[in-house]
């Protein structure tokens, strides 16, 4: 079954917009490479969007509105479709992860999946009440694998102070993890900044956020506490580009960071 036809236009509204696309290319005769040329885009691109493979931007919805006088229907369905919940978002934030050259993470609250102790990681899914732990943990490890691609991938991690001084796990768990993450910050691609409590309020206290770069394209997972929320329209990646700048300026250097991370393992002797 082709990707087009597992659309499920009355269940998703980014599936909706795939829909609508198609037919209202068609309604005009129009061929693919023709709507490509509206929208900057080459014959591929429409086919991805037509069959729900790439979600639409809020730019080329503007442009259809105009080429194709719908009244502001596409940017109206983009508006509603950005402000929804895709349960897809996480599936598709893992297989980006695993794909991306580049990623720039703010970790407010647990040491980033990518980062984490096997044992780390159960405390993790045992505290948050979840079944199937086994598994979940098997899947966390695995997540790791893209760490030993090559090229691998260049990891730029800001963590919050309370992520070293929250006890997971108990004192033996919390210190395997901080050596881990030392060992980490010592490879070449993986750089681990500390951005300590006495920075007191700033931009980054409203959530985690991550952003991978995928074949020359951004795009950001922003952390919730139920499921997350996948942005690929390119200003909104902006946006968070520079969240992640102004937090940067409150980080710790590098070499500070692991003098930092290191004393507070030591407190778990």
């Amino acid at each position: 079954m082709s990707a087009r036809e597992l659309l499920n236009p009355e269940g998703s509204l980014w599936d909706l917009i795939a829909v609508q696309l198609r037919r209202h290319r068609e309604e005009r005769h129009m061929s693919g490479s023709a709507l490509g040329g509206i929208l900057d885009l080459d014959r591929s691109s429409v086919s991805r969007l037509e069959s729900g493979q790439v979600k639409l931007l809020e730019k080329h919805a503007r442009v259809l509105d105009r080429e194709w006088a719908t009244q502001g229907l596409f940017q109206v369905l983009v508006l509603f479709a950005k402000a929804g919940h895709d349960p897809e978002w996480y599936k598709a934030h893992f297989e980006m992860e695993g794909r991306a050259s580049e990623q720039r993470e703010w970790e407010l609250g647990w040491v980033p999946g990518l980062f984490q102790t096997e044992e780390y990681a159960r405390a993790v899914a045992m505290g948050a009440g979840l079944v199937n732990i086994d598994e979940r943990v098997a899947v966390r490890m695995q997540r790791q694998e893209c760490l030993l691609r090559n090229p691998a991938p260049h990891l730029w991690t800001i963590i919050d102070e309370s992520v070293l001084t929250q006890h997971v796990g108990g004192p033996d768990v919390m210190r395997a993890q901080l050596l881990k993450l030392l060992e980490l910050a010592k490879q070449p691609n993986i750089s681990i900044r500390v951005v300590p409590q006495r920075a007191g309020a700033h931009v980054g206290r409203d959530g985690s956020f991550k952003i991978m770069s995928v074949d020359g394209n951004d795009a950001a997972y922003v952390e919730a506490s139920i499921c997350g929320r996948l942005v690929v329209d390119a200003t909104d990646v902006r946006s968070y580009r520079s969240l992640f700048d102004r937090i940067g300026d409150l980080a710790l250097p590098v070499d500070t960071s692991a003098e930092f991370i290191q004393q507070a393992m030591e407190k778990y002797s």
